[in-house]
């Protein structure tokens, strides 16, 4: 996105550049090495990712998005979604490390001021710090309008008190853009984003969710108890928050596209080597016509969901006119594609891809959560259908 605000030179969505092939190549050896060994235990102790964060912060994966002014990589919308998909596809938890910081920070990098920018993307692209992004509440989830955390001037301050809910990474990230609600008669029109911290004075977490997948990924609420932050932590102008949270959403539905494409493509690829080694009636499975006819669906529909997202990541990197449409579908379109190709993985493992001794299984309940989070996708069919191109 900075680099074609600033003039830079598009890519071609259809054939990713050279560096986005070598950076496909680096993460997925990074991936297989360094995270995949870790996926079953994460998943079954439902512990955070701690070695894939290490990893990922190593080697500088943990956030491309941030610009290279603080000290980021500045990679493209396309090279971010390159990151999400290969680290997805051996384990859709840690894939939320480098997604959520990028929906985490990006209301910063879009509204913020230069000193804020300064103050909490610089600390991200070290790795001093994750990003989590607080929008929902209990009783405000798709009327993300309707919250009622509210954020109260007081001089040079600002007074927060609130629950927010399903936060992921809640706990694990140092930093948090909080929606709260500064004037109350305007509905979204008074709503309004500021960085929380999370050693800031009134700042606490709930219980962790026992959840089907993506249990590595901790989400809780995050309570607001008389939280009195500079008011220099406002993101953007009072009573914008709420178009920023939307702005933000059009460019990270892409990430969850992202995640989803990783989490069937993880799941294809097993069911090819599967079906090749094992035998029935005499010979491999995937002699069969019946497992080759289901592996060409398969393809079809990740490969679709590929040229979809990476369109999508194509109008984010440029903020094309279509991009909210865009997002939307591309983030709809893969997650029911993900979660169709998991599915189908377990019926070509049969009785084994239904036990957690395969990671088939494990890619089907974390896929089922792309089809909910960042907005539903009944949601997103409404999006779409208020923003067709």
């Amino acid at each position: 996105m900075e680099r074609a605000l600033a003039g830079q030179p598009e890519f071609d969505l259809y054939r990713p550049a050279e560096e986005h092939d070598m950076l496909r190549d680096a993460v997925r050896s990074l991936a297989e090495a360094k995270i995949a060994p870790f996926a079953a235990e994460v998943d079954e102790e439902a512990r955070f990712p701690r070695e894939a964060l290490a990893a990922l912060v190593a080697n500088d994966l943990h956030a491309v998005h941030v610009p290279e002014t603080y000290g980021g990589s500045g990679a493209d919308a396309l090279a971010t979604v390159i990151v999400i998909e290969e680290v997805a596809r051996v384990c859709g938890s840690s894939s939320l490390i480098p997604a959520v910081n990028k929906l985490g920070s990006l209301p910063v990098i879009l509204s913020g001021s230069e000193e804020l920018k300064k103050q909490y993307l610089s600390p991200l692209a070290k790795g001093d710090g994750m990003f989590s992004y607080c929008l929902s509440e209990p009783d405000a989830g798709s009327d993300a309008a309707g919250m009622k955390t509210r954020a109260v001037r007081d001089g040079d301050h600002y007074i927060l008190n609130g629950v927010k809910r399903w936060i992921t990474n809640a706990g694990e990230s140092e930093y948090y853009t909080v929606m709260a609600v500064t004037d109350p008669e305007k509905r979204s029109k008074g709503i309004s984003a500021f960085v929380v911290e999370k050693s800031d004075e009134g700042v606490s977490f709930g219980a962790p969710e026992k959840k089907l997948g993506i249990k590595g990924s901790p989400t809780r609420e995050v309570y607001l108890d008389n939280v009195r932050i500079p008011a220099d932590r406002m993101i953007g102008a009072e009573g914008t928050g709420f178009a920023t949270a939307m702005k933000t959403l059009d460019h990270t539905r892409i990430t969850i596209a992202a995640q989803a494409l990783g989490i069937a493509q993880g799941a294809l690829d097993y069911a090819k080597g599967y079906v090749k080694e094992r035998k029935q009636f005499g010979k491999p499975i995937a002699d069969f016509q019946g497992i080759q006819f289901m592996l060409a669906d398969m393809a079809m529909k990740v490969s679709a969901a590929r040229a979809l997202t990476y369109q999508a990541a194509a109008a984010s990197e440029r903020v094309d006119a279509d991009l909210t449409y865009l997002g939307a579908a591309a983030k709809c379109f893969a997650s029911d594609i993900a979660m169709e190709v998991t599915t189908d993985a377990v019926q070509l493992l049969g009785g084994y891809g239904y036990t957690r001794d395969y990671p088939v299984e494990r890619m089907m309940r974390d896929a089922k959560i792309t089809q909910i989070y960042e907005g539903t996708n009944q949601v997103q069919r409404i999006v779409m259908a208020r923003n067709l191109p």
